[in-house]
């Protein structure tokens, strides 16, 4: 029997622009990866191409993160040619563009490898990537010409704020730390606070998460030592026991504007290795594994001790897995009232 759309030949319009992206997923924390439809991005340097983007191109960030086209805690990355690396990315989310991901290095690096639009030999390629906040260096595990596993050293990482104090309205006081891992994080642990690290407490952990992470940014100065736009508080990261046996921990990440991170956050891990070995809980090349909302796990240990400006820091490296999940065209109709997309949250 003739099926419905077997002869279907309807095209778009010819002035709807049209954008098309490759979807992936990294321990269920989603990465939409831009392939066809962006203008042209000036800049030389990373952090260049991000505030040309932000500049001229903010409503697709808008219209390809949030509703209709994407929600609330949707993720983007845009790749793009480097002048001294395999490629630059910056990426993308609901309030505005983030400094690193750690999720999007190992869906990244299985995307380029995969698919061939890197072609490296071995079982074990290797890819350098320009980040925001510097340069990572990653490595695949392949069988067959998939992709089963990333491993990514990550930029220097630092503990920032040792058992700080500061009161969070409804709340109360509580103690925390402040870490970077490529981003900066408030560190605080759940179990005071009543909060699970699963689905059931979701909202819970969205509103504690903005409280804490405004308080802080009210109480304290949040400064990278080289550059300013990395100068700010990113997310909170609730810590807690793990629930799996022989693994180190449970954490849930909420950044940007009130996002979860389906992911155990590669930049979070990062920052928990350079705060665990600051206080002396994790020696060089001792791996842990830590859970997400999810329970999908990455392995972080930290691999290198060295001085970042003032600071005394260490080389994360992160190990997870990604899959794909889709290949979009997204069409943006100049009739559509929604062309630059909504958010609820």
């Amino acid at each position: 029997m003739e099926q419905l759309f077997d002869n279907w030949t309807w095209q778009p319009p010819e002035h709807w622009a049209k954008i098309t992206t490759i979807d992936m997923h990294a321990g269920g924390e989603p990465l939409r990866v831009y392939i066809s439809g962006l203008p042209p991005i000036e800049g030389r340097t990373v952090l260049e191409k991000r505030r040309y983007f932000r500049e001229h191109y903010d409503h697709i960030r808008k219209g390809t993160m949030w509703e209709p086209r994407g929600h609330a805690d949707m993720y983007g990355a845009v790749i793009m040619p480097s002048e001294d690396v395999d490629f630059d990315v910056f990426f993308l989310q609901n309030e505005g563009y983030s400094t690193m991901c750690g999720h999007a290095m190992i869906a990244l690096t299985k995307l380029v490898l995969e698919t061939g639009l890197i072609r490296r030999e071995g079982n074990n390629p290797q890819i350098t990537i320009n980040v925001p906040a510097g340069t990572v260096h990653a490595q695949a595990v392949m069988e067959r010409g998939n992709v089963r596993e990333v491993s990514f050293r990550n930029v220097p990482s630092f503990l920032y704020l040792r058992d700080e104090r500061v009161e969070v309205p409804g709340l109360g006081q509580m103690c925390f730390d402040v870490a970077f891992g490529g981003a900066f994080y408030v560190f605080v642990e759940a179990q005071p606070l009543g909060l699970g690290l699963t689905s059931e407490h979701y909202h819970e952990l969205i509103d504690y998460g903005r409280r804490i992470k405004l308080a802080v940014m009210d109480n304290f100065l949040i400064k990278h030592p080289f550059e300013d736009e990395l100068s700010f508080l990113y997310g909170t990261i609730f810590t807690g026991p793990a629930l799996e046996s022989g693994h180190h921990s449970r954490n849930v990440c909420i950044f940007a504007e009130g996002e979860v991170d389906r992911s155990a956050t590669g930049s979070g891990v990062s920052a928990r290795a350079a705060l665990h070995h600051a206080k002396g809980e994790l020696h060089l090349n001792e791996k842990i594994t830590i859970e997400s909302i999810l329970g999908s796990t990455m392995t972080v240990q930290a691999v290198e001790v060295k001085k970042f400006g003032p600071y005394d820091a260490v080389i994360p490296e992160v190990t997870g897995t990604a899959s794909f999940t889709g290949r979009n065209t997204f069409y943006f109709d100049p009739e559509d009232p929604f062309t630059e997309g909504f958010i609820f949250r």
